[in-house]
């Protein structure tokens, strides 16, 4: 599949403004990855503020440098999901319980609710949702040391 020529570039307002091969423009372009988690590099649509697709990218190498940065600027700015590395401590087993956790982006703490902030994506893959609507991904449960998938255990 070909892509479309189009020309993405940021207003004096920081938003982004795409314009189309016929010269249309749009303003407020907002890149939506189809898997954000498991195929992050393929699958993108480029999508106006009120959801109207403008674009599909089946691959976000296909797109030339400059509007790819863009893209990948604006999409590191939507989707902030630190990956945790390793489970320091839970405050409690009981909900709310404060975790301290390694994260790919450093060490924090935040506030688990409940049980059911903890999602299952794959056999292996979990989504975490603190009180203040952070998720953190555990992308491997395997992955992590013994003293962390124990933690998690007394959760799932």
């Amino acid at each position: 599949m070909t892509l479309p020529t189009f020309q993405l570039r940021r207003n004096a307002f920081g938003r982004l403004e795409y314009q189309s091969a016929d010269g249309e423009m749009h303003e407020g372009v907002l890149p939506v990855r189809a898997f954000p988690i498991s195929e992050a590099g393929r699958g993108l649509s480029l999508v106006t503020a009120d959801g109207h697709e403008l674009v599909w990218i089946e691959h976000l190498s296909d797109v030339p440098a400059e509007p790819r940065a863009l893209i990948e600027e604006e999409l590191a700015g939507r989707e902030f999901m630190p990956e945790i590395r390793k489970l320091a401590s839970v405050s409690t087993f009981a909900t709310p319980s404060t975790w301290k956790v390694e994260t790919d982006r450093g060490p924090t703490s935040f506030t688990l609710r409940g049980e059911e902030d903890i999602r299952r994506l794959s056999p292996q893959t979990l989504l975490i949702a603190d009180s203040h609507g952070i998720f953190y991904l555990v992308r491997d449960i395997l992955s992590l040391d013994k003293h962390s998938r124990k933690l998690l255990d007394r959760f799932l």
